[in-house]
């Protein structure tokens, strides 16, 4: 196993789970995978494919994902195809004959496409393992359900003795039982890998609206120049519309979204993975169907539906385990929309409990990634260290007076209102809604003029989830004082609220932005001592390489193992072959052109 490990993938040792999970499938019985985004999921059934005599069959959703596993396995000189119908019938006609014939080590379908194959090619096929990919969408309790998937369960009706792996990275307990039930699993192992993923920061910005928004991602981009990035949106015009406003500040940018033609989607995809444009804006169909190992930061415009959707969308960041970022944006007019929807879906309250738990982590003051893990039953015993709260913790004031001011407000308008005219009333701002209802003349209106408005919107979440007032969702989203409120209101109590922090602007440098340097804590063991002109050097030439062969860079070599061959300088080829994630196929393909431009700079 291990052997095969270092000639294929270049790795000298199993990460945790692997090879229990190897061995469980060599011996041809079941097994359920639960390991987050990045952490090596993919090895567990493509080692025991090159173990096992046959072909591995895989169901995975999507086309492009499949066309990434599959140029990445041929880079490492391993036969697989993926049958879908993005490709032509002779192409077809061909793998289905190497299938027959035993040349595949593994091919990849989709689960629509397996089931009309399943009665033809299967039966003629010598099938060493199925593995189901991105399991979670078998289960209606997934965050990604797909009716298809649930027909997957013919799989061990009809040929028994495969053993079948499912995998996914988010499946909380309701959803793991589930996918045993629909695929009819016999008595599977369950293996659950550590949720954390340290190299990824953790942070929550509240209370932003639109324009404070755009200007903080603008400067954040600006900071991260020639970084690959990802901007979940929860609409198409709001994808469109961030799209725009970073294109004109020179920003190479594209839009994907269900709007969209399949062909635009796939541009769009095939651009970001390619390096030709540093970020996608996307609604939350977005990311599943890639495995872009150098994506370095995640941005949610908009605050997800669940913490598993979360977790699945920031886990694109940072996959080849270098330092990355996230940052969530939350706001009063997210959660008011995203509980509507959940209130008119066909599963209100399981879908209500998910976005209860979002907003939790979403306004903690405690460390953000114990809140993620716990939620995933994984408990970790101390900080973290990288999320915003632990950096900086926050500290608290007597807001008694700004809780009373706003809860006052509220009273004097008979809870007629909803959050945007009450910080107009508070503000004193003369609009159309307040002076149509003669609010002007409340002895409110104005009282807060000194708190701008983005800090009202978060001093009235920190209310909110203090429990001062409700939001009546059946009543145009009307506030509603609670009795706890009415305890601040008429001074039977003390108000709390946690100093805001806000990030400070960066000013934008000067002539040519310079691209930025190699993360400084890399978490390789490695000081950030390396020679940042050979690094861009050595991504040059991976550009190059892989434009020849018309692959991602990325699948010639991940940015980790550019930054190893900084920090070791291999002058032979013999020695390229040492580093960690460089098998043998790419020692002898790639080891000549590396090696002979490292050795220029030594």
């Amino acid at each position: 196993m291990l052997q095969t490990l270092k000639t294929y993938f270049g790795y000298e040792q199993f990460r945790p789970l692997q090879e229990e999970i190897i061995q469980r499938i060599i011996d041809k019985k079941d097994a359920l995978v639960l390991m987050p985004t990045g952490g090596g999921k993919s090895i567990c059934y493509q080692l025991p494919a090159l173990l096992l005599e046959g072909t591995a069959v895989i169901v995975s959703p999507l086309i492009s994902l499949m066309k990434d596993q599959v140029e990445s396995l041929r880079s490492n000189g391993i036969e697989a195809a993926a049958l879908n119908s993005s490709n032509d019938e002779t192409e077809n006609a061909n793998i289905r004959r190497a299938c027959v014939d035993g040349k595949l080590k593994l091919l990849y379908i989709s689960p629509e496409r397996l089931l009309a194959e399943i009665d033809y090619l299967l039966r003629d096929m010598h099938i060493s393992l199925f593995a189901i990919d991105e399991a979670h969408c078998i289960s209606q309790w997934g965050h990604d359900f797909r009716p298809e998937y649930t027909q997957m369960g013919v799989l061990h009706q009809q040929f028994p003795k495969i053993p079948i792996i499912a995998l996914t990275a988010t499946a909380d307990k309701i959803t793991r039982e589930d996918i045993i039930r629909q695929l009819h699993m016999d008595d599977p192992q369950i293996f659950i890998s550590s949720f954390d993923r340290p190299n990824i920061s953790l942070t929550v910005r509240r209370g932003h609206q639109a324009k404070e928004k755009n200007k903080s991602i603008g400067e954040f981009v600006r900071r991260h120049a020639g970084e690959s990035g990802i901007i979940y949106c929860m609409s198409r015009n709001k994808t469109e519309a961030v799209a725009q406003m970073l294109q004109k500040q020179g920003i190479q940018c594209g839009v994907y979204h269900a709007g969209l033609s399949a062909q635009q989607r796939n541009e769009t995809q095939d651009d970001f993975i390619n390096d030709r444009i540093q970020i996608v804006c996307a609604t939350i169909a977005f990311g599943m169907g890639i495995d872009k190992s150098n994506v370095r930061w995640v941005i949610h415009y908009n605050m997800p539906k669940s913490m598993e959707s979360f977790y699945q969308e920031i886990g694109r960041a940072g996959r080849d385990g270098l330092p990355s970022d996230t940052i969530l944006f939350y706001s009063l007019g997210d959660l008011i929309l995203l509980t509507n929807f959940a209130k008119e879906s066909g599963q209100q309250s399981s879908n209500l409990e998910k976005l209860q738990r979002m907003q939790q982590y979403a306004e903690a003051d405690i460390c953000r990634r114990r809140i993620l893990l716990s939620y995933f039953g994984e408990i970790s015993t101390k900080d973290c260290g990288n999320c915003d709260v632990c950096k900086n913790p926050p500290s608290r004031f007597d807001g008694t007076v700004i809780v009373q001011k706003a809860l006052s407000a509220i009273v004097r308008t008979e809870q007629q209102i909803g959050t945007r005219a009450l910080i107009d009333i508070l503000r004193g701002s003369y609009s159309a809604e307040i002076t149509g209802k003669g609010y002007q003349e409340l002895k409110t209106f104005g009282v807060g003029r000194d708190i701008p408005p983005r800090d009202w919107h978060d001093y009235l979440l920190q209310m909110l989830h203090l429990g001062y007032f409700e939001i009546a969702y059946n009543e145009n989203n009307h506030l509603k004082i609670t009795e706890s409120g009415k305890d601040i209101l008429f001074g039977k109590g003390k108000a709390t609220l946690v100093v805001i922090h806000r990030e400070e602007p960066v000013a934008a440098s000067k002539g040519k932005t310079k691209k930025k340097a190699i993360p400084k804590e890399l978490p390789l063991g490695l000081p950030g001592t390396e020679s940042e002109e050979l690094f861009e050097a050595l991504r040059g030439l991976r550009t190059s390489l892989a434009n020849q062969e018309g692959i991602p860079p990325y699948i010639v070599l991940p940015d980790k193992v550019l930054h190893l061959l900084c920090a070791a300088l291999p002058t032979t080829i013999e020695a390229f072959g040492e580093i960690s994630g460089i098998g043998e196929y790419k020692r002898k393909k790639y080891g000549k052109e590396f090696v002979s431009l490292i050795r220029q700079f030594v």
